[in-house]
């Protein structure tokens, strides 16, 4: 099995940046990225399991259908933020831990749009 390394994306923290928005940019937008396939084919599977038929939507009604997804399915929301949370360090989980409400939206904010970006990879 191939180690994924996370990337290091720059240019994404500036000067007067709060801590929430420098981990996301620093810890939650490199390990999405990274974790972009399995969220993917998470998201594929979910489609499946569910027998939704993606591929009969419009692409307007494939983008209500994601952000519809990731709002109200709790128990897909949670197995997807811990595919995220399972990737920081012991550093960034105490940092998670301290603003876990906050970061889990943020988190969720970027996969919806990362999943609507990627609609093309959607079965």
């Amino acid at each position: 099995m191939k180690h994924k390394k996370r990337l290091i994306l720059k240019n994404l923290v500036n000067e007067g940046t709060s801590e929430i928005e420098k981990f996301q940019n620093e810890v939650l937008r490199p390990v999405i990225k990274m974790q972009h396939n399995v969220l993917v084919a998470s998201f594929n599977n979910y489609l499946r399991s569910k027998k939704i038929d993606f591929l009969g939507l419009s692409e307007q009604k494939k983008r209500s259908k994601i952000t519809s997804i990731y709002k109200t399915d709790n128990n897909f929301k949670n197995i997807t933020i811990g595919m995220i949370i399972g990737h920081f360090s012991m550093n960034e989980f105490n940092f998670y831990n301290q603003n876990s409400s906050e970061i889990n939206r943020r988190i969720l904010q970027i996969i919806t749009q990362r999943i609507k970006d990627s609609i093309l990879e959607i079965e």
